[in-house]
């Protein structure tokens, strides 16, 4: 919410894994199309504005959105580090990327706390450096929702 206003009026927004749908629900009312992808679309429900696609992005099936881009990719407490060239690449011109998720030393609050699923110091940087020109980063620790470890991030394409 706090990055929102960095994406064009009317742009087309991602919400990847978007879970529950609160982040397409969030950026629909804000007048945005969106497009909510998921593995499990059965928590989203149907509100105009928003097209759910069902795909799972660690599978090894196709991106399920080819050709596709978008003015603002959104991910928030999901990582697949194999997915990060494609939702670069999904990013139209001007496009915007939000992305937050848990970080190393989560897993002294909990879970996720495998490596796999946690960003190492400076990931997000080093996934955009040349590529995009950051607007804001932090990596830190925050207590709502709940306590975690975090890394956040909001980056524009040129």
């Amino acid at each position: 919410m706090q990055w929102a206003g960095l994406i064009a009026p009317g742009a087309a927004v991602l919400d990847v894994a978007a879970g529950g749908g609160r982040h397409s629900r969030f950026f629909a009312d804000r007048g945005h199309k969106v497009t909510a992808l998921d593995r499990d679309t059965s928590r989203l429900n149907a509100q105009s504005g928003i097209e759910i696609v069902q795909a799972d992005l660690e599978d090894g099936s196709p991106w399920p959105l080819p050709g596709r881009t978008f003015g603002a990719v959104s991910v928030t407490n999901y990582l697949h580090r194999p997915l990060f060239p494609t939702l670069l690449e999904a990013l139209a011109p001007g496009g915007v990327l939000l992305y937050e998720t848990f970080m190393e030393g989560n897993e002294r609050f909990g879970e996720p706390s495998r490596p796999a699923f946690l960003l190492k110091d400076g990931e997000l940087l080093e996934l955009v450096r040349g590529r995009l020109s950051v607007t804001a980063y932090e990596a830190r620790m925050i207590s709502e929702p709940k306590m975690a470890m975090v890394q956040r991030i909001a980056a524009r394409r040129p």
